[in-house]
């Protein structure tokens, strides 16, 4: 009976290791514990002088538990955005209950930091909770429940928070409204609502729609600026669009098209903001990764130098910062190597070529 007792507590030690293993959320430990190199002035530093934020998507579980993680982020950035403790099903688990204690502490270390929070994403068809799924509710229900939703998070952070991403990823690649649960419900006008409640609860807070996508010029990147000017002749308050570039060595960005599309929504009065950056490198057997590092570096240093150079780009975020914790490890099972730090902390060329971007 002992036996079984004590096998019972073993199990239940490691099961939760097991879990988070299985989810990609603990990397593979370093040989020793990495000790931060100094990199001389930083990112943050370069970019406050120019006027531009420098920021990355977080994940609560370093910013919990590596020391590492914690000094780099407070180092180099000055915007930290929240990967996941934001998203409808961990914020909103119940219908009659929030739960706010991820975002708390990810705002209480920016606050700590001299960093700034911005919200993301508030709208969104993805990380739904099973009551909010499965629910057989009207339009107007969904409409409270969306409503509420903005509101009480919004409320909550009112005075802490600069940016939000209200609605995030409503066009589908062939430029039509993305088929989600909102439009579904609601109507195409979910995404008016959803600026207008944000603008009741916060009045001073920037309002963006983000898109994934949409960077270049195409038939995406004109339905989202055909939104954006749809929105503004309605009255309904938007401050700016955020384009994510998730990229890679084989699918690389058309930087003069990005431009040009920052451009015309400059023209527009919209800010513009590059807001989940990441450039995988995809695993090819006998590439030379030296020379693939160079060519990310490359991609990172134009695109950088892109956003300096336009008057309406205000802010670079990077969808995390180290590739020890990238979501593409958890989700898609593969590395890609996809941040300007390494998994042990250390710069990349990708770093270096940011750092130069931004003194230019």
């Amino acid at each position: 009976m002992k036996t079984k007792f004590f096998l019972g507590l073993i199990f239940l030690f490691f099961l939760p290791i097991f879990f988070a293993f299985t989810l990609g959320q603990i990397p593979e430990a370093p040989a020793s514990s990495p000790t931060l190199e100094n990199t001389g002035v930083s990112l943050r530093q370069l970019a406050e002088q120019r006027g531009i934020q420098i920021g990355a998507a977080v994940n609560t579980y370093p910013l919990k538990s590596d020391r590492t993680y914690q000094q780099l982020l407070a180092r180099e950035f000055n915007v930290v955005v929240p990967e996941n403790a934001m998203k409808f099903e961990l914020v909103h688990p119940q219908q009659d209950r929030f739960n706010f204690q991820e975002m708390d502490e990810i705002i209480a270390f920016a606050e700590t930091h001299q960093m700034e929070f911005r919200h993301h994403p508030l709208v969104w068809d993805e990380q739904l909770p099973a009551w909010l799924v499965r629910g057989d509710f009207s339009r107007a229900e969904l409409m409270d429940i969306l409503k509420k939703h903005i509101q009480t998070i919004v409320k909550r952070y009112r005075g802490k928070v600069k940016t939000i991403d209200v609605v995030n990823e409503g066009v589908a690649r062939d430029g039509t409204l993305r088929d989600t649960l909102w439009l579904r419900g609601i109507g195409p006008e979910y995404i008016d609502l959803s600026f207008i409640w944000a603008h009741e609860a916060d009045p001073e807070a920037k309002l963006f729609f983000n898109e994934f996508s949409a960077e270049e010029m195409g038939a995406k990147s004109n339905a989202v600026y055909d939104l954006v000017q749809g929105l503004q002749q309605r009255g309904v308050p938007i401050h700016g669009v955020g384009l994510q570039m998730h990229k890679a060595l084989n699918n690389q960005p058309k930087i003069e098209e990005i431009a040009q599309n920052v451009a015309r929504l400059g023209e527009l009065g919209l800010e513009v903001q590059i807001t989940e950056m990441d450039i995988a490198i995809p695993e090819v057997a006998g590439a030379d990764f030296s020379q693939q590092l160079q060519e990310q570096a490359k991609i990172y240093g134009d695109s950088v130098k892109m956003c300096v150079a336009a008057k309406n780009c205000t802010a670079i975020i990077f969808w995390g910062f180290s590739d020890r914790y990238t979501w593409m490890t958890s989700l898609i099972g593969q590395g890609g190597n996809p941040l300007i730090f390494d998994k042990f902390f250390r710069p990349k060329p990708a770093y270096t070529a940011v750092k130069e971007a931004l003194k230019q």
